[in-house]
């Protein structure tokens, strides 16, 4: 995600093809671990490890989909590259913000996986919620900016595309460290 996110500010061709090789690794660390987790699960387990089993299988799915996501970010800054487009200062400002908060609601959402500390997870959240506060700013910006013709609607597709993107990530997000907490309580509602 962090060289996706990367390409935006200096493209690399060899970043996307990066980006999806490693995507597709993920694909498969995906596969092997959901088919050897659910060889586990016909043992007869402790509570607690059919807890953590229940666990990684519900989260291992939406750091599949993040991954998914970071492809999607690559091959937006490959159009961009491709098709010589430039986002205003304006533009290039908020999305360095909007990236900025991705990357850090992704490292929460991960040392929160890694450490299960909840207190971390809790903060995961408020931080999403602020993060949908963020994607909807930008888009009205950018309508302003195109009414103001500073920007074009092809870029303005682009950068719908990265929204959504990041909105998708901080969903998933939402998701794992929503499932850390309830799993803690013995819930399994998903966000």
């Amino acid at each position: 995600l962090e060289e996706a996110i990367s390409l935006l500010d200096r493209y690399k061709t060899e970043g996307v093809r990066d980006v999806s090789h490693k995507e597709e690794q993920v694909d498969r660390y995906e596969d092997r671990l959901v088919t050897y987790l659910v060889q586990v699960s016909k043992h007869e387990l402790t509570r607690k490890d059919s807890h953590t089993l229940s666990v990684l299988l519900l989260i291992i799915g939406d750091m599949e989909r993040i991954s998914d996501h970071a492809v999607s970010i690559a091959k937006a800054a490959e159009e961009i590259y491709e098709k010589n487009l430039a986002f205003s200062q304006a533009a290039v400002r908020e999305l360095q913000v909007f990236s900025a908060a991705i990357k850090e609601i992704v490292e929460l959402t991960m040392e929160a996986v890694h450490t299960e500390n909840l207190e971390k997870a809790q903060q995961v959240e408020p931080l999403e919620e602020v993060i949908d506060d963020l994607s909807a700013s930008m888009k009205q910006r950018h309508i302003e900016r195109l009414r103001e013709g500073r920007c074009t609607i092809e870029l303005g597709f682009i950068l719908s595309d990265l929204t959504t993107s990041y909105q998708r990530i901080a969903d998933h997000c939402s998701n794992i460290a929503v499932c850390l907490v309830q799993a803690d309580k013995d819930e399994y509602g998903r966000h």
